[in-house]
């Protein structure tokens, strides 16, 4: 059940929405799902081509409007002509989908400061360009809207060899829960989606290249030992930027099937302990003085 969709036919028909970093992977995923919801999709990343090719492909799977607009989210001034091209196109734009992403696994001492910059500015500061200018714009028009950013666990968490991603996920929350009280009597609402494992060939060749993927298997770290299917994914950012969640504001959703708690309880890698060790421990501890 976990890999059909959840919403009901035509559930988003006549909306619009704008998924950045939309060509590819999980924003590919989820612009599919929007469109088969009825949705029209404006998708951008940096390469016009990718996204052009993506466009054709989810128009041809979908029978959707699908808009590709090349734009790097770190220039306010391409993020206002993404904006203006998709107002040209579809007159209103009902939802954000901030999902244009960076991250590298390293050691940090081993990161320069351009390094460090280049995650912040693309995560971060990306997210803060978009959600000002397609915000100011709400507001302007008096238009309730939906704005939905991809987080992850860590970035409540924390986590080593990803600190640039780390601080500017923690950032993108602290965005939304922000922007959620500051902006929620303008009728837009700001939540967030921390997602666990969900592989996309791409961004986890990068994340995880050569060996280190089967060395670093994810479906050991969560305890329904798998990783997510990309339907799970969508189905629930459809919903979050859909009119059915409108009392939903504020809140950061994680669907990572217990990772982060499986790494949080102190005692939660005893699960490697067989049975026949457990009788034995049960046995030596009713045995103690005072069981």
């Amino acid at each position: 059940m976990h890999t059909q969709p959840m919403l009901k036919d035509n559930a988003l028909k006549g909306k619009t929405y704008v998924v950045t970093g939309g060509g590819t992977g999980l924003g590919k995923a989820m612009s599919t799902y929007l469109l088969q919801l009825g949705a029209n999709v404006v998708i951008t990343s940096r390469k016009l081509e990718v996204l052009q090719q993506t466009a054709e492909e989810l128009e041809a799977k979908t029978g959707g409007k699908v808009l590709a607009v090349a734009c790097d989210v770190r220039d306010a001034e391409q993020v206002e002509q993404l904006l203006a091209k998709s107002l040209e196109q579809f007159r209103a734009v009902d939802g954000l989908l901030n999902n244009a992403a960076g991250n590298f696994i390293s050691p940090t001492e081993r990161l320069s400061a351009n390094a460090f910059s280049t995650i912040i500015d693309i995560v971060l500061k990306g997210t803060v360009n978009c959600s000002l200018a397609f915000g100011k714009h709400w507001i302007k028009e008096k238009q309730a809207a939906s704005m939905l950013n991809i987080v992850t666990t860590y970035a409540f968490t924390g986590s080593g060899y990803v600190v640039p991603s780390a601080c500017a996920k923690g950032g993108v929350l602290a965005l939304t829960r922000s922007l959620a009280a500051e902006w929620g009597h303008h009728q837009i609402r700001c939540n967030a989606i921390a997602p666990g494992p969900f592989p996309t060939k791409g961004a986890w060749d990068r994340l995880l290249p050569g060996e280190m993927a089967k060395k670093f298997d994810f479906k050991n770290r969560v305890p329904l030992k798998r990783v997510g299917d990309h339907q799970e994914l969508a189905n629930l950012a459809a919903y979050l930027l859909s009119d059915f969640s409108g009392y939903i504001n504020g809140e950061v959703i994680t669907i990572d099937g217990g990772e982060w708690l499986q790494g949080a309880g102190q005692f939660n890698g005893l699960e490697i302990v067989p049975d026949e060790m457990w009788d034995d421990l049960e046995k030596m501890i009713r045995g103690t003085k005072g069981s």
